[in-house]
């Protein structure tokens, strides 16, 4: 049958025998090449459904991910491979993903894994781009993650880190009052009744991990948190703590407990914590174990106190942590964070379009037609309506308000980013669950 597509054979064949792998592998190669990576993706995830966990279709699928510029998604394929195959190509594809999402310590950690694997699989490009090509690197189990040489004029990350103490508190907060309400009962009822606490000879802190998709408010509820409590407020990102020469990494992480424990009461917040926590298994090398071990420790006070120091954290992927996180008087207590509510979206665009020319807004209409966006999302949309203003404005030479109709056209151009996460959350829900600890998820999912 005659037809324009060079890979309709293929694609006939692929139907006749649908769990044939290497036909379907040379069938998304094929459509990479040719730059059409959105239906490799298409032709990876409907091979993965007929033959799942094949390591080769999910390299195939990330590669497509990287070509679409979906690095999130990618990186959650490849540390899923990892895993499970640790192959060279596996992690320098990873270390290529996090070096472009501004990861450059996770990468170079991945880098250092594909060249332990298969030394030929070198990229001396990519070394440049990740600053590692200024001594040579030579594999060996006395190496670490974060890496193990330390060059003469080396120094050290200063132990004090800049406090802050958050006005903000849950009034400032639009909506998502169920969350608002576990924090409560969870971490500010402890602090604000503490004799009661002593009382009962319980101590004042702990640990509580947020979750969700990205976007959505959790380091936002964070700082609301301490304002709430009147406490200092310590934000603690990946670039505070790791670091690749050997030893520095769990300095840094006492140091900033330290910190923390000067200044009680103090909410410590960790971003992205499941970059710090992540499941001990995935480490080849046992030095690099030393960085989780150390941040065991802190939280379980074996060096200093933690009374009165409120550890939160904030991960889009929790199901990567390692499971002794979740012990009692560590993160035991665990709270989802979903994407804004129809009130919480309301206040949200109420909030970004402040300031700005407008005619009166009717925010409910706006909420109801952004359902799943994130408050990421509906800054976007603002924003894309300005941009409408702005180009009538050049046009016409006069400036105009903004409209309800500006912003419900402009929503309709920012798609929510949150669909993604939770189409990858809804498998963890579902078979991931056997300790009740995703119960919030699975019924925002409902799927109970």
């Amino acid at each position: 049958m005659p037809t324009d597509d060079p890979f309709a054979p293929l694609r006939e064949a692929l139907a006749v025998s649908p769990t044939n792998v290497p036909l379907r592998l040379h069938l998304a190669d094929g459509l990479l090449s040719a730059g059409r990576a959105d239906e490799a993706e298409a032709t990876c995830k409907d091979g993965l459904t007929r033959t799942p966990n094949e390591p080769r279709l999910k390299l195939a699928l990330a590669r497509a991910y990287l070509r679409q510029g979906k690095h999130s998604a990618g990186i959650v394929v490849c540390e899923d491979l990892t895993r499970a195959d640790a192959s060279a190509e596996a992690y320098l594809l990873l270390a290529r993903l996090l070096h472009l999402v501004g990861e450059p310590d996770r990468a170079a950690s991945a880098y250092r894994q594909a060249i332990d694997a298969d030394p030929s699989a070198a990229d001396p490009d990519l070394e440049k781009d990740l600053g590692l090509d200024d001594e040579p690197y030579e594999p060996g189990e006395d190496d670490t993650d974060f890496g193990g040489r330390v060059p003469a004029n080396f120094v050290p990350v200063s132990d004090e880190r800049e406090l802050e103490r958050p006005k903000i508190t849950f009034a400032d907060v639009g909506g998502m009052e169920p969350v608002k309400e576990d924090i409560r009962l969870k971490i500010i009822h402890p602090l604000t009744h503490a004799d009661l606490y002593k009382a009962y000879g319980k101590s004042i802190g702990g640990g509580l991990l947020m979750y969700g998709p990205p976007g959505c408010g959790k380091t936002h509820l964070a700082r609301a948190t301490a304002g709430e409590v009147k406490a200092a407020f310590l934000s603690v990102g990946l670039h505070d703590v790791l670091n690749m020469w050997l030893g520095n990494s769990e300095k840094n992480l006492h140091a900033v407990f330290q910190q923390a424990r000067r200044n009680k009461p103090c909410v410590l917040f960790f971003d992205e914590v499941d970059a710090l926590a992540a499941s001990r298994a995935d480490f080849r090398h046992t030095n690099a174990r030393t960085v989780i071990n150390q941040f065991l420790s802190e939280l379980d006070g074996v060096d200093g106190s933690n009374d009165g120091v409120l550890v939160l954290a904030a991960t889009n992927a929790p199901w990567h942590m390692d499971s002794a996180f979740r012990r009692p008087g560590r993160f035991d207590r665990i709270v989802f964070v979903p994407p804004p509510d129809a009130t919480a979206r309301a206040s949200i665009v109420k909030l970004h379009i402040a300031g700005k020319p407008q005619e009166k807004i009717d925010f409910n209409a706006v909420a109801k037609a952004t359902a799943e966006h994130s408050g990421a999302d509906l800054k976007a949309v603002v924003d894309r309506a300005v941009e409408i203003k702005l180009r009538e404005a050049m046009r016409t030479g006069v400036p105009k308000p903004l409209t309800t109709q500006d912003l419900l056209t402009a929503a309709k151009g920012v798609k929510p980013s949150t669909r993604e996460w939770l189409s990858d959350a809804r498998n963890y829900a579902m078979y991931a669950n056997d300790g009740g600890q995703y119960d919030d998820l699975a019924a925002y999912l409902k799927l109970r």
